[in-house]
């Protein structure tokens, strides 16, 4: 079997996840590879993502490893025999890896964290909202048309038979930032208040008049599977994207986010009655912008 010569996320994490339990278990990639009638050189392609790995074989390094946990082996069982194939895969020749990677994470998550400081995030944002932002000549996106399509596709995850609970903290700056016409702010600012709706989606806003604490924390998304050992944080950024897979790491963002729900205001509430409403929370800030377009 040749080598692959793209490498998905999903792909590369089953080989970190298997490099990891190798150095636990205190073994070098040719004692393991002996242990299991493989070479050295094939136990390398693999924790590299470079090639795929039989249930039966990748079984086999778990025993040899010593790792009884038996919900983390299933769900690396499961990363190993998933095809990565969904609806994404239409757009492999017009989207980037990271994009697509994204894509495939969310499709297996059952929560998501997100923190924007200077966008409406992308599952939440209009067509017309998400144009404009496309159409930014400063921002350099190509394939504008694709670029669309597909995150309005990505959207269908909140609304799927199972969809993961989203809980999502949004500086007042990106309520604030004027992608597109007035018209398009409404209805975006609307849109948020719609999604607030939904039991599994929490959205808070994080104000200008709490502490600064939000400022030095960029844009993330935290996904977590159905294991939560296997959740990645991905960082989306000018260059592309960043993913941070280490327990320290995630326990790290998980802190973060924690501190950012607690200093962001109410979460949007729209089944309350009005007089329910606290005056600082977040569906208030928001129907206090849309009077004031």
């Amino acid at each position: 079997m040749g080598l692959r010569t793209t490498i998905s996320e999903r792909q590369r994490r089953l080989g970190v996840e298997l490099k990891h339990l190798r150095e636990e278990a205190g073994l070098n990639a040719g004692e393991a590879a002996g242990r299991i009638g493989m070479s050295r050189g094939q136990l390398s392609h693999i924790e590299l993502g470079r090639t795929s790995i039989l249930t039966e074989r990748l079984l086999d390094l778990c025993r040899a490893y010593g790792c009884a946990d038996e919900p983390y082996i299933k769900a690396l069982v499961a990363l190993s025999e998933a095809t990565g194939k969904g609806w994404w895969s239409a757009y492999r020749k017009h989207m980037g890896s990271g994009a697509l990677n994204l894509a495939e994470l969310e499709a297996d998550a059952v929560a998501l964290r997100m923190h924007e400081p200077m966008f409406i995030p992308g599952l939440f944002q209009t067509a017309d909202y998400a144009q404009a932002i496309f159409n930014s000549p400063k921002l350099g996106f190509d394939n504008i048309e694709e670029a669309l399509s597909f995150r309005m596709e990505r959207q269908r995850v909140l609304t799927h038979e199972n969809p993961p609970t989203v809980h999502a903290v949004i500086h007042e700056a990106a309520l604030h930032m004027r992608f597109g016409g007035t018209q398009v702010v409404r209805e975006q600012l609307l849109r948020l208040i719609e999604l607030g709706r939904l039991p599994h989606v929490t959205i808070q806003v994080y104000p200008f008049s709490a502490q600064a604490y939000a400022a030095l924390i960029g844009n993330f998304t935290h996904i977590i599977p159905v294991n939560p050992k296997l959740s990645t944080v991905i960082l989306e950024q000018p260059l592309g994207f960043h993913y941070l897979t280490e327990e320290a790491q995630l326990q790290q963002y998980t802190s973060l986010f924690g501190r950012l729900a607690e200093n962001a205001l109410d979460p949007v509430d729209v089944p309350l009655a009005p007089e329910a409403h606290s005056v600082k929370d977040s569906l208030a800030l928001i129907q206090h912008l849309l009077y004031e377009l």
